[in-house]
């Protein structure tokens, strides 16, 4: 029997996101103090995502037990990973160029704020490139990688525990038993966290509004237009042809996860929805050890919709201050985005920082204070990216498993006919079958 339609979390959601907006622009002054409701909101499911990761890895890599078989899903995201995001690049370099968004602002470069991206410019410095972001990986201790929130940190650990695991024996197979019980646990507390994520929605929506006003959105439009467009056509286009010859249906699959994308459009953040997308993508019969390496490997080298707003921010930044830009000064700004966009992370505001450390590559030739110029408009712009990412890292899961054998296509299609089910989660129930 299936519940109410008003229990449903994506109803819930989307009447939260409704009434956020109509509060923001009714009563700014009252909707920018709802900011706590959405900050507690994230920061609740930032709590549960590390111990979600690690267990979901751990208890993937011991039960499959063939370390070359991990090392080989491992590669084969990679690969994946990189031919997307370039794909993305090149699509958001190649819609601003036609697009053109930014010309006949004719900004003078003097009346730019720098105060209002000096932060952004020094995180950008002090980052330390490509060296700083491999060694940041590496945590302090065991515990500093679930108390800093850094996910390839997560990730590193359970990876080594995992295969520690698979070294142990008896013993190993104990452990094993134990943290799949507690996995359960973990998984239940994500549940009940998801209970306020329509009070999360609604604070978050209430703040931008109320805060950034629709006035901003009318001054930068043609920007916001161009990004949110270009999604859609990446989206439907590239990640429409990856899901037909991965042998599903993206359509059905977007209606299968439509709360997650609720919620990520309510957040504007695609963390917020990463326990609950572990746990469909399962349901999607996908094996517990490819979503538990793809989908937190994907957070930072797979944001499909951070690549194209960087590229398309930049060459905004580059057409309003009226800075001509030579095909070579664009295909540095591609080899550089390359880099810097893997180290993005999925929560509002990162972008700057990789925006700042690119513009900052280019010899100059872009002021790094033209940054100032989208700061008003990048909290609306990150709801095109986060559910851009989410779906990528969804769609990428489920190709990667289906290459690697690791997908039940029958369990798969049953459940893309039926629907997501309920919002419950029993203590040792997480087979995708059982549900």
């Amino acid at each position: 029997m299936r519940k109410a339609w008003w229990k449903s979390l994506y109803v819930q959601v989307l009447v939260a996101i409704v009434a956020g907006v109509s509060l923001g622009v009714f009563e700014p002054g009252l909707g920018e103090k709802m900011k706590p409701l959405g900050d507690g909101f994230i920061a609740l499911v930032k709590m549960i995502i590390g111990p979600v990761i690690f267990l979901t890895v751990v208890v993937g890599i011991a039960r499959m037990g063939d370390l070359k078989h991990v090392g080989r899903i491992g590669v084969r995201a990679l690969i994946y990973f990189e031919v997307l995001t370039t794909i993305a690049l090149v699509i958001g370099l190649v819609v601003a160029n036609v697009v053109k968004p930014g010309v006949g602002m004719n900004i003078d470069p003097a009346t730019l704020d720098a105060s209002a991206v000096a932060q952004y410019q020094q995180k950008a410095e002090s980052s330390g490139g490509v060296v700083g972001f491999v060694l940041d990986i590496i945590p302090r201790t065991f515990i500093s990688a679930f108390t800093e929130g850094n996910l390839l940190q997560v990730l590193l650990v359970s990876l080594v525990f995992g295969i520690a695991l698979t070294h142990a024996g008896s013993a190993g197979r104990k452990v094993l038993d134990g943290l799949d019980e507690i996995g359960g646990v973990f998984f239940g507390i994500v549940h009940l966290i998801m209970k306020a994520a329509p009070i999360g929605a609604f604070g978050a929506m209430a703040f931008t509004v109320g805060k950034y006003g629709v006035g901003t959105l009318v001054s930068l439009g043609w920007l916001m237009a161009a990004v949110y467009l270009t999604c859609l056509l990446f989206v439907v286009v590239v990640l429409g042809l990856v899901a037909r010859l991965s042998g599903f249906s993206l359509w059905r699959f977007l209606v299968y996860i439509r709360a997650e994308l609720m919620l990520v459009l309510g957040t504007s953040s695609s963390e917020s929805a990463l326990p609950r997308l572990i746990q469909r993508l399962e349901e999607l019969g996908c094996d517990r050890s490819v979503v538990g390496l793809v989908v937190p490997t994907g957070y930072s080298f797979n944001l499909d919709g951070t690549c194209i707003y960087l590229t398309m921010a930049a060459i905004f930044i580059a057409q309003a201050l009226g800075v001509e830009l030579s095909m070579g000064d664009q295909l540095v700004l591609l080899g550089v985005l390359l880099l810097t966009s893997k180290g993005a992370a999925g929560v509002t505001g990162s972008g700057f920082i990789t925006l700042a450390a690119t513009l900052g590559a280019l010899s100059g030739k872009v002021p790094v204070e033209g940054v100032a110029l989208i700061l008003g408009v990048d909290r609306f712009m990150s709801e095109a990216r986060a559910i851009t990412n989410i779906i990528g890292n969804g769609v990428a899961t489920m190709f990667i498993a289906r290459w690697e054998g690791k997908r039940d296509d029958a369990t798969m299609h049953a459940a893309l006919a039926a629907g997501p089910p309920a919002d419950i989660v029993l203590v040792g129930d997480r087979d995708p079958a059982a549900h």
